[in-house]
């Protein structure tokens, strides 16, 4: 039995399901949208200031049926966010063939330091020092957004920015844990470098998932 599930998650036809749920999504250049979020578990990157380690331990979250989430996703939104975890851990063709087929638009929410899966709407790369994107994830992106956490995430979100394509629109985030110290430095550094651009984490902000 574990042989099988094993097989059918390698193939994407299970996953490990962390939590799914409808709400708005609350960064980045969809922000203010109505939006369902699959999170899937597993991931390797383990940033400190992660605010969903809960996620990292793919052991913790059962394998699902990826039909079943796909049925379930249909019933809220026309918009889908994968988020993670990483979910680029997992092979993402077969969930978004089957959201796609249903009309839905399907985003993505990735450090992309894992091979590119799946057929994409739209694809945040959210890039982390420990674990860098591959080519064709930095090529494909349609949004960066670097965490700020302190002064040398201003150095690493140039570097980073030197790597997309270049209608990648390009954005600088506050650590929640850090705002109150790195969003005067976030409005400087975006009225001096206006090529860039400040996502809030809103949804918290609004006090919603």
């Amino acid at each position: 039995m574990q042989k099988e599930i094993k097989k059918r998650v390698d193939k994407g036809e299970m996953l490990p399901l962390m939590e799914e749920f409808y709400t708005i999504q609350g960064e980045g250049y969809h922000k203010g949208t109505a939006a369902y979020f699959i999170r899937v578990g597993g991931c390797d990157v383990g940033c400190h200031w992660c605010d969903v380690k809960e996620s990292w331990n793919a052991d913790l979250h059962p394998p699902t049926d990826t039909m079943n989430i796909v049925e379930n996703a249909k019933k809220y939104s026309d918009t889908i966010v994968v988020t993670g975890g990483e979910p680029l851990t997992w092979d993402m063709t077969f969930l978004t063939r089957e959201l796609k087929a249903r009309g839905m638009k399907v985003h993505i929410e990735t450090s992309g330091a894992y091979k590119l899966t799946g057929e994409w709407d739209w694809i945040c790369l959210s890039p982390k020092k420990i674990k860098l994107p591959t080519k064709e994830v930095y090529e494909n992106a349609n949004e960066l957004k670097v965490i700020v956490y302190n002064k040398d995430d201003f150095r690493f979100a140039e570097e980073q920015a030197a790597q997309v394509n270049q209608d990648c629109i390009l954005y600088l985030q506050p650590e929640w844990s850090k705002r109150d110290k790195v969003v005067p430095e976030i409005v400087d550094y975006v009225m001096a470098n206006p090529k860039w651009k400040i996502s809030l984490q809103t949804h918290k902000y609004l006090n919603i998932p």
